[in-house]
């Protein structure tokens, strides 16, 4: 049976304004975003926060005192029934984290504060994240133990478990490729018994991003070296290319910063745009000279890896090294740089990855690049000295 709308709507209009009354909860909730989880990780003077969100949001920070605490008010957004709403960290930089629904349309989520120098954050999506990333003050160190002086280097080989990166024109995954050329790197590395490696991956699984960059912070390492294989929409390009973390307006280097964040290329663009995202960047790279010595390593990286394959194939094609906005970048607090080793989606490089003996030659290419690096630095300086001093072997 139909309604006849006209003589029925001062009937049903009572109605309906009452049931939209009761439903409009609903609505909004349905429509806001959802604060899902909060994780955190934790080193020598440095906290990561992560918030999981549903959607990406705009958020308000604020710092209060007594007691010290910082507080973020994530904007038309409701709190996952299941969170953990208090996360005690007790690292001497956050005692705990707090999350509560401050009014119906803001989540307040609160960082209690022992002592820290600084802070920074930002959004990344796909899926959508808040970050807060907190500094510790720097303590004065004690004299190292001469036993345990090693120079820590952590690669994180990209993608993996259900992400599995670019797919070359035979199937080749990208996420297999850079697994097995940080397993052979690593071996490499390995035979000097001053270094000490770790990866973020040894097998198959899946770890976002934001978290590969906390491991190396946790690790406290002197290195981090993200590795990945290059992909493009034109079948002929190839080539080698290492980046380090800035803003860029190089198209092509948003676009492969866009296809590793997992985000478009729209999104790329507008966040080298943004005056806060390049305002924390700014801050990040001044921290601990990090932007100075990243491009060295990216440079030494660069030049062995073309050095080495090129005597071997005469095909490299040297792209040199870039800049753009990459995520597994953000925050790390040590020089790092991303790699991509060669196009997977070019139907000869992606031949040439499939072989054995050509990833071989990359991981020889990258180490000799991170140990002309390493001989450089002061921290290995200091290692020389150690192994020098009469006590070291005792």
């Amino acid at each position: 049976m139909f309604l006849n709308l006209a003589s029925d709507s001062k009937k049903i209009l009572p109605y309906l304004g009452f049931f939209l009354v009761i439903l409009s909860p609903f609505f909004a909730e349905a429509s806001s975003v959802e604060v899902k989880d909060i994780r955190s990780w934790s080193s020598e003077n440095y906290t990561r926060v992560v918030v999981d969100l549903t959607n990406t949001v705009e958020f308000s920070k604020n710092r209060l005192s007594n007691p010290d605490r910082l507080y973020f008010d994530v904007k038309d957004a409701h709190i996952s029934k299941e969170i953990n709403t208090s996360i005690p960290v007790g690292d001497g930089i956050l005692k705990t984290v707090r999350a509560s629904q401050f009014n119906k349309t803001t989540v307040r989520v609160v960082l209690d504060l022992d002592e820290i120098s600084d802070y920074q954050t930002f959004i990344f999506d796909d899926p959508a994240r808040l970050v807060i990333d907190v500094y510790g003050k720097t303590r004065t160190a004690d004299k190292p133990d001469m036993n345990f002086v090693k120079r820590r280097i952590v690669l994180d080989p990209g993608h993996g478990g259900h992400d599995p990166g670019a797919v070359g024109p035979k199937n080749l995954y990208e996420k297999d490729v850079v697994l097995d050329i940080a397993l052979k790197l690593k071996k490499v590395l390995m035979e000097d018994p001053f270094n000490e490696v770790f990866l973020t991956r040894e097998r198959d699984i899946f770890i976002p991003l934001e978290e590969r960059t906390a491991m190396a912070n946790k690790k406290n390492a002197d290195l981090f070296l993200s590795i990945h294989a290059n992909a493009s929409p034109r079948r002929e390009a190839k080539g080698i290319e290492t980046y380090l973390l800035n803003w860029t307006d190089d198209e092509e280097a948003i676009r492969v910063a866009a296809r590793e964040n997992a985000i478009s290329l729209k999104k790329m663009r507008a966040m080298n745009r943004q005056v806060d995202i390049v305002d924390v960047i700014k801050s990040d790279l001044i921290r601990e000279n990090k932007r100075d010595e990243s491009i060295k390593l990216a440079n030494y990286i660069q030049r062995s890896l073309i050095s080495n394959l090129d005597s071997d194939t005469k095909l490299v094609l040297n792209l040199g090294v870039k800049q753009a906005l990459f995520y597994v970048l953000f925050g790390a607090k040590m020089p790092s740089v991303l790699v991509e080793v060669s196009f997977i989606s070019n139907p000869e490089e992606e031949r040439l990855l499939s072989n054995d003996a050509y990833r071989t030659e990359i991981a020889k290419g990258i180490a000799k690049g991170l140990n002309t690096y390493l001989t450089s630095a002061p921290t290995v300086q200091k290692v020389v000295e150690f192994r020098d001093h009469p006590s070291f072997f005792r």
